[in-house]
């Protein structure tokens, strides 16, 4: 199926220089939760951050955070309001979110124009902020590829299992088909041990070196946390539930590695 998905139309994107966008090509990676905790860790090194969540079919930031935000991605697209009204603030977190709207359809719904708009948005709102992170819709779908390759870096997040490597394999082979200067990093999510997120992550490089001529960098591995499910279940953010569990640490470490690059 990856092999039929025709290459995007080159269009000159806006480039959003603060921005680390996280993708993944399969749902349940972790994906949210890893923009979220991204976010606190952020915050809490005293930096100003956003947290965008473009996942409009499957939105869940704010049902993570437990927020109950009066504007939404959904009334930008709409028309109703600007992006930067749609701001709201978590206070445990200490950052601000744009929420997306569950059920309203997904980005590869929202006409050109208006998709250009919010792209431009995001680029006039990031001065403001030291990092934008956006989240992305899990999939492979052209507008979420395009919005991982206005970023400055994007994170995939992929688990050990065959069908999470594959989609992870499917959003870095598309992306980089058109956006060969997208700046993709893997995390390696859930697994049991340090050994085990290299053996998988070792078999997606292997498999992108062979067949796409590229090597992207490990960004991290995050060890499976049950603190992870417990926070998520009383929508907390990790580190105000949990400020030493095992997932935060190798969290911070991702951040400690992202920030370290160029």
């Amino acid at each position: 199926m990856v092999e039929a998905v025709k290459s995007d139309p080159a269009p000159n994107l806006p480039h959003l220089a603060n921005g680390i966008a996280v993708a993944s090509g399969k749902g349940g990676v972790g994906k949210t939760w890893l923009s979220v905790t991204l976010c606190q860790i952020l915050a809490r090194q005293g930096r100003n951050v956003l947290l965008f969540d473009g996942d409009l079919g499957l939105a869940n930031v704010d049902i993570q955070l437990g927020l109950a935000p009066e504007k939404d991605l959904g009334g930008v697209l709409a028309g109703k309001y600007t992006l930067e009204q749609a701001i709201s603030r978590c206070r445990e977190g200490s950052f601000d979110v744009i929420a997306g709207r569950s059920g309203s359809g997904t980005l590869a719904g929202v006409p050109s124009q208006r998709l250009a708009q919010i792209s431009a948005g995001l680029v006039k709102l990031s001065p403001k902020y030291d990092l934008v992170v956006l989240d992305l819709g899990a999939g492979v779908e052209r507008t979420v590829r395009q919005f991982a390759a206005m970023a400055r870096t994007c994170l995939v997040v992929t688990t050990d299992e065959p069908t999470a490597m594959t989609d992870a394999y499917a959003m870095i082979k598309l992306t980089r088909m058109n956006y060969p200067n997208a700046d993709l990093r893997l995390v390696i999510n859930m697994v049991q041990s340090k050994p085990d997120g290299e053996r998988t992550y070792a078999t997606l490089r292997k498999a992108c070196q062979s067949f796409l001529k590229i090597a992207p960098p490990l960004a991290g591995i995050i060890k499976r946390d049950p603190k992870v499910r417990d926070a998520i279940q009383h929508q907390a953010p990790l580190l105000v539930r949990h400020p030493n569990a095992t997932a935060a640490l190798d969290v911070e470490a991702v951040v400690r590695r992202m920030l370290q690059s160029p």
